[in-house]
């Protein structure tokens, strides 16, 4: 067993019993957001590091959040099967969208611009829908936890925050189960070698259109079940705060910040972004309208041209410099 797994065994122990240290409420809730954020930000950076930059994830997430909301509110469908129709919806659009794109071969900044236009069609749509999604003031699911109930697991509603916890560590773990499956696969040395020169791929056999497809479904659903989670922790959710150029640009920003070619990479990301938005509430509250976007798109930029390998893949690149 090598030292890199021993660590992470213990990492993931304290990680496992953090919640019983007396840390408080909120604190876990912190801890919950940022896990949750970063099996958000690990399901973008598995497309986005192989070459596939997509402003459009905050239409997957959208649909995740009100398509699990809406079934549940307006037919009773359990928050579990409404997952998987929001899921299906999802990789429909992805297939719309991305079959297209790579049968043109629409790449780089055309392929970012038809994702970002994307994000932005799902906000408002949503918000145009307002007589069932509640349009821009948002929609909150129906409580299941209703005669003293803490636990509705049909309704995917706990109003114990340390179940919330739990779940939410077994996605993020998914998350990186997945990530680790992807770097050993094929798809991953097909894609890297499409990103380098798409003709020479396709010359010795790569069926650049299918591969290119693959990850980007399995981002997509990823993405969308972020958003079923997210939804059902927050129990309310609005067209900016899980769609729209927004969030697909905080993604974006979340996965590079924290280093979206190192697996724990984005969810460093999260923390990072958490930490800073936490600041700038505590700091200047909500009287400066689109101050953190503004916030998130300079750093965006700093970091992509000082650190470009984040902050954890800087950090590891210094550390084996020194090694």
């Amino acid at each position: 067993m090598n030292r890199s797994w021993i660590l992470g065994g213990v990492g993931l122990a304290l990680l496992l019993a953090a919640p019983f240290a007396g840390f408080g409420t909120y604190p876990l809730h912190l801890a919950i957001m940022a896990l949750l954020w970063g099996f958000i930000y690990t399901s973008w950076s598995i497309m986005g590091r192989l070459g596939m930059v997509s402003f459009g994830h905050g239409a997957f997430l959208g649909i995740g959040a009100y398509g699990s909301v809406l079934l549940w509110n307006t037919f009773g469908v359990s928050p579990w099967l409404g997952a998987l129709g929001a899921i299906v919806l999802t990789l429909a659009l992805a297939v719309l969208i991305g079959w297209p794109c790579f049968r043109f071969r629409i790449v780089g900044h055309y392929f970012a611009l038809v994702t970002l236009a994307l994000s932005e069609v799902v906000r408002l749509v949503i918000v145009a829908l307002r007589d069932h999604t509640g349009g821009s003031l948002g929609i909150t699911p129906k409580s299941a936890l209703t005669d003293g109930a803490t636990v509705s697991v049909g309704a995917l509603q706990f109003s114990d925050k340390l179940v919330w916890f739990y779940l939410v560590v077994a996605c993020w773990l998914f998350a990186l189960w997945v990530w680790r499956r992807v770097d050993r696969s094929m798809d991953r040395l097909a894609l890297e070698a499409i990103s380098e020169e798409e003709d020479a791929a396709a010359s010795i056999g790569i069926d650049v259109s299918r591969t290119k497809l693959k990850v980007t479904m399995l981002s997509a659903a990823m993405t969308c079940v972020g958003g079923v989670l997210y939804a059902q922790y927050q129990l309310y959710v609005n067209p900016e705060t899980v769609s729209g150029i927004g969030i697909s640009l905080q993604m974006v920003f979340g996965a590079i910040a924290g280093g979206m070619f190192v697996m724990l990479g984005p969810t460093v990301g999260a923390v990072f972004l958490l930490a800073l938005s936490e600041t700038l509430r505590i700091a200047v509250g909500n009287t400066i309208h689109g101050l953190d976007l503004l916030i998130y798109g300079a750093l965006l930029v700093l970091f992509i041209i000082y650190l470009p390998k984040g902050i954890l893949g800087t950090l590891l690149a210094r550390l084996e410099r020194t090694g």
